[in-house]
C-alpha cells in the first residue's frame, strides 16, 4: 500500500496575523472551517476525523491554529494577563479588559475565509471554537451556511461549572519537558474524556502529546485566550436574535462545560438541533466519531450554498 502524502500546512495572512491551516477533501467542495477551543492546536481535530468529514459530507474541511496558539501568530507583546483579577472581577458583575476578545478571534475566521477566497461556509466550533462561532453567528451571519456548536455554552451567568477535577487540569501549567509533557497530557484527556473507557484514545495519547510538543507551546498564548473568553461574558442575548441553521452537540458526561451549557445553547438559538450524546465528555473520542460526523454530514445537507 503507497503511504499517504504528507499533509501540507499553510501560512496565510489574515485579519492583520498570520494563521496556520491545512485542508481535507476537494478544494472545490463546498467548504466548513473547523475551530478549535481554548490552548488546543488545530491538530485536536484529528486527520482520520477530517478526512471522514470531508467524505461524509462532501466537504473542503479546513482547520486552523487560533491565534496564539501552534504556529499561528504567537501575540507575546500584548502580554500575560492576571486571571485570578479578571476572574474576580468577572464574580463581581465588574467590565474586563484583556489584549483581545472573542469576537477578535471571530474576525480571524472571516479573515482566513477572505484570504481563501471563501464567500460562505459551514462552521463547526468545539469548545472556545463554539463560543467564536456564536460570534460569527452574531456579528457575521453573511458569511455562514450553517453552525455547529460543539462541547460550548452561551458564556451566561448561572450556568453550571466545571467539576473541581476538570477545572484542576484546565489550569495545571504544562511541563516543558517532554517527558513530564506526555505524563501531563495524558493525565488532562483522562479527565475530560469523562467517567468512561475509552482505550483506542488512550492508546493514542502518546502520539498526540509528541505532536502538541513538537509543534510548540505557548502558555502565555493561552492565558490570553482564556481572558478574552472571560472578557466576552454572557451572548445569551444575542443569540436570541441569530437565525442560523444550528446544531447542537453535547455529552451527557462533560465535566468541563456540563450538558445544561449545551442545552443552553440549543435555547438561545431559535430552531437549533440538539444531540446529547450518553457517555462523552469534553473530547471527540474515536468511538462517537461516526454519530459525530453522521450528525454534522446530515445537518450540512439540509443547508447547501447556492
Amino acid at each position: 500500500m503507497t503511504a499517504a502524502p504528507p499533509r501540507v500546512e499553510h501560512r496565510t495572512r489574515a485579519n492583520g496575523i498570520e494563521l496556520a491551516w491545512d485542508s481535507f477533501g476537494d478544494p472545490a467542495a463546498e467548504p466548513l472551517l473547523l475551530v478549535m477551543g481554548l490552548g488546543a492546536q488545530m491538530v485536536a481535530w484529528d486527520d482520520a476525523f477530517c478526512a471522514r468529514l470531508a467524505e461524509a459530507g462532501g466537504h473542503r474541511v479546513i482547520r486552523f491554529d487560533n491565534r496564539d496558539i501552534g504556529h499561528s501568530t504567537h501575540l507575546t507583546l500584548l502580554g500575560v494577563p492576571d486571571i485570578q483579577a479578571l476572574m474576580a472581577q468577572a464574580m463581581a458583575g465588574l467590565p474586563l479588559r484583556a489584549p483581545y476578545d472573542l469576537r477578535d478571534m471571530a474576525a480571524d475566521c472571516v479573515g482566513l475565509l477572505d484570504a481563501l477566497g471563501i464567500a460562505r461556509a459551514h462552521i463547526v466550533g468545539a469548545s472556545m471554537g463554539g463560543a467564536i462561532g456564536q460570534e460569527l453567528c452574531i456579528h457575521h451571519p453573511q458569511r455562514m451556511l450553517s453552525f455547529t456548536s460543539i462541547m460550548s455554552s452561551t458564556g451566561a451567568p448561572g450556568l453550571p461549572p466545571p467539576t473541581p477535577e476538570a477545572m484542576a487540569v484546565l489550569f495545571s501549567p504544562a511541563p516543558t519537558t517532554f517527558a513530564a509533557y506526555q505524563a501531563h497530557y495524558a493525565k488532562v484527556w483522562r479527565v475530560l474524556r469523562g467517567p468512561g473507557s475509552f482505550p483506542l484514545d488512550e492508546a493514542r495519547d502518546a502520539e498526540k502529546a509528541q505532536l502538541v510538543f513538537l509543534r510548540g507551546l505557548n502558555p502565555a498564548g493561552v492565558a490570553r485566550q482564556l481572558a478574552a473568553i472571560l472578557a466576552s461574558g454572557n451572548r445569551k442575548p444575542a443569540l436570541r436574535n441569530v437565525r442560523m441553521p444550528t446544531l447542537v452537540i453535547h455529552g451527557d458526561d462533560d465535566p468541563l462545560v456540563p450538558v445544561a451549557c449545551g442545552v443552553d445553547v440549543a435555547d438561545a438559538i431559535a430552531g437549533s438541533q440538539l444531540l446529547r450524546i450518553p457517555g462523552m465528555g469534553h473530547a471527540l473520542p474515536i468511538p462517537m466519531w461516526p454519530q459525530i460526523v453522521d450528525a454534522i454530514a446530515a445537518h450540512t445537507a439540509r443547508h447547501p450554498g447556492d
